[in-house]
């Protein structure tokens, strides 16, 4: 009896309102199926998304250098000339390009100890190489000895930072740290072609990374090693050292180059700006699906015999 007084005594709007919570009371459902539905929506938009990213890295990118049987870059190659293998399994080419294009380099020189009386011929060997720069290329470079610091940002000019002509030596030399620095920094660049240039004496005794670290980061984001061995010739070359630098060079598709200083050291580095600026990038999606982090060796061969073909050697599968 009390209720139905106090309800009389509503006005017609207030019993309206009462009426619609009432409603949604009794009718939870009405919110949990707008609930379902935008998050349905929401799912859709996250797949998609990931369908995206999923894409993206299964697809491994390559850059080939081809070469006459004198050294000079072959220009005019057509994807049918190409034939491409992984694992020995036949792979099938999804996208091509062999445009002329500026290219990101990092130079790494060596302060570590063991340089003390090569410091003057690694400064002389970076401007070398940037001597052969053309306008839209940059670079950046790097010192490492104990640490890794960056002395400039990438930036197309021609001379050294201020910074590189008041280095001093110190003892020890983390060389992969240095690499994997320099890949990680490379990676964030829109630059198709990328490098790494180490010049070096090829030590490492004290970086955190290993050297299987530091080469599959730079192969994972397309980087060429080019390794210049400024340790002395002859019987004192350190010849464990020079496999170290050998290693990452020839792995990434890179160089190796012998000769610390003089015209056969310029006619390298000539070469080396030439080839980054026309490779050859062929990208390809594995019919291997398995993400076992296992190494996956990557063959290129052409159909001409008469030129020679570098690239990288594989990579390292993701892992789940």
């Amino acid at each position: 009896m009390n209720a139905r007084i106090r309800a009389r005594s509503f006005s017609p709007a207030a019993l309206l309102f009462l009426m619609l919570l009432v409603s949604l009371w009794v009718d939870p459902a009405h919110s949990a199926r707008a609930g379902r539905v935008d998050h349905r929506s929401a799912g859709t938009a996250q797949e998609q998304d990931d369908d995206v990213i999923r894409v993206s890295t299964e697809l491994v990118v390559i850059n080939a250098t081809v070469l006459d049987k004198s050294g000079k870059f072959v220009a005019g190659l057509k994807p049918a000339d190409f034939h491409l293998f992984e694992d020995g399994d036949v792979q099938k080419i999804v996208s091509f390009t062999n445009e002329l294009t500026p290219f990101a380099a990092a130079i790494l020189l060596d302060t570590s100890g063991s340089m003390e009386s090569r410091l003057t011929l690694g400064r002389s060997a970076a401007l070398r190489f940037l001597d052969d720069l053309r306008e839209n290329d940059v670079a950046a470079i790097y010192n490492f000895d104990s640490k890794v610091e960056q002395l400039g940002d990438f930036a197309p000019g021609r001379d050294l930072p201020d910074r590189a002509y008041g280095l001093k030596t110190k003892m020890m030399t983390a060389l992969n740290d240095a690499v994997l620095r320099a890949a990680d920094d490379l990676s964030k660049r829109d630059e198709k072609r990328r490098a790494i240039v180490v010049l070096s004496d090829g030590g490492e005794n004290y970086s955190h990374a290993s050297a299987d670290k530091a080469l599959n980061r730079a192969l994972q984001v397309g980087v060429t090693i080019y390794a210049v061995n400024l340790g002395p010739q002859g019987p004192a070359r350190d010849i464990t050292a020079a496999g170290i630098l050998k290693n990452f060079a020839e792995k990434s598709g890179g160089r190796y180059i012998d000769s610390p200083g003089g015209q056969a050291l310029r006619d390298s580095f000539a070469q080396i700006a030439e080839e980054l600026g026309h490779q050859y990038t062929i990208t390809y999606r594995p019919t291997n699906h398995t993400r076992d982090g296992k190494w996956r060796a990557i063959e290129l061969k052409l159909s001409r015999s008469d030129v020679t073909i570098r690239t990288r050697k594989g990579y390292k599968a993701p892992k789940a």
